[in-house]
C-alpha cells in the first residue's frame, strides 16, 4: 500500500509517517500543503491519501478542496480524511460522486491505533469508513429529518453503524442481533427512503450518503 500523508502540524505528519512504516507500510510522500499534496500524489501515484480537512493558507477546509481534485485526477484514489472537529461539508463535498474508498477520521482516533488501521485498510480496500463520533454528532443535531424520521429507533442505530462502514456480520455482532435480523432492518431502511432496487445504483452506499447528507448538512 503506497500512502501520501497531507497534513500540516509537522508533529502529526511525522508521527503518522513513523506509525504507518512501523507497520511495514509505504509512505511514498509527506506533504504540508495542498499544493505539494497534489504534486506528491501526481508524482508517486499512491493508493491512498491520509489528509487534514484544515490546511494553509486559511485552514478552512483546504484539504477537502484539494482531496477532491486529487481523486478527480486520479480516479480510484483511496482518501482518509483527518479532521479535528465534525465538518458538515464533508458530505456533500467529498461523498459526491461515490462513497467507495473515503473515509472520515477525527485525529483523535489516530491515538487508537488499531481502530486507525483498521479503518485505513478499509478504505484501501474499496470500502467506507466514518468515525462513529461524526456520525453520533451528525444524528445528533438534526434527528428528525424527512425521510430518516421514518426510521425506528433500531432502524436508525443499523444505517449508522453501515455510515460507519460496517457489514452486516459486524453489524448484527455490535447490536447483539442475529444477521437475519439486520437484513431484515437494511430492507426496511431501503424502502422507508425510497430506494428500490436498481442496478444502476448501489443502495446502501446512497442510503448512507442520504444519512450524512440529512442530518449534517440541512
Amino acid at each position: 500500500m503506497r500512502i501520501v500523508i497531507a497534513e500540516d502540524d509537522p508533529l502529526l505528519r511525522e508521527g503518522l509517517a513513523l506509525l504507518l512504516r512501523a507497520e511495514s507500510l509505504d509512505v511514498v510522500a509527506t506533504a504540508d500543503t495542498p499544493g505539494s499534496f497534489l504534486a506528491a500524489v501526481a508524482e508517486h501515484e499512491p493508493d491512498v491519501a491520509i489528509v487534514d480537512v484544515r490546511m494553509p493558507p486559511t485552514h478552512t477546509d483546504e484539504g477537502i478542496v484539494a482531496a477532491v481534485e486529487a481523486r478527480r485526477r486520479r480516479p480510484g484514489l483511496a482518501v482518509l480524511v483527518l479532521s479535528a472537529y465534525v465538518e458538515q461539508t464533508f458530505a456533500t463535498e467529498l461523498l459526491t460522486g461515490g462513497a467507495n474508498r473515503l473515509g472520515y477520521l477525527l485525529k483523535e482516533r489516530v491515538g487508537r491505533v488499531d481502530e486507525f488501521l483498521t479503518a485505513l485498510h478499509r478504505v484501501a480496500s474499496g470500502g467506507t469508513a466514518v468515525d462513529p463520533e461524526v456520525v453520533g454528532q451528525l444524528l445528533a443535531r438534526n434527528p428528525h429529518t424527512s425521510a430518516l424520521g421514518r426510521l425506528s429507533p433500531r432502524e436508525r442505530d443499523v444505517l449508522a453503524l453501515m455510515a460507519e462502514g460496517l457489514g452486516n456480520a459486524a453489524i448484527a455482532e455490535r447490536l447483539a442481533v442475529t444477521e437475519g435480523g439486520v437484513h431484515k432492518h437494511i430492507r426496511s431502511i431501503f424502502a422507508k427512503l425510497d430506494l428500490a432496487p436498481d442496478d444502476r445504483a448501489d443502495r446502501r452506499v446512497t442510503a448512507v450518503l442520504r444519512y450524512l447528507e440529512g442530518t449534517g448538512s440541512r
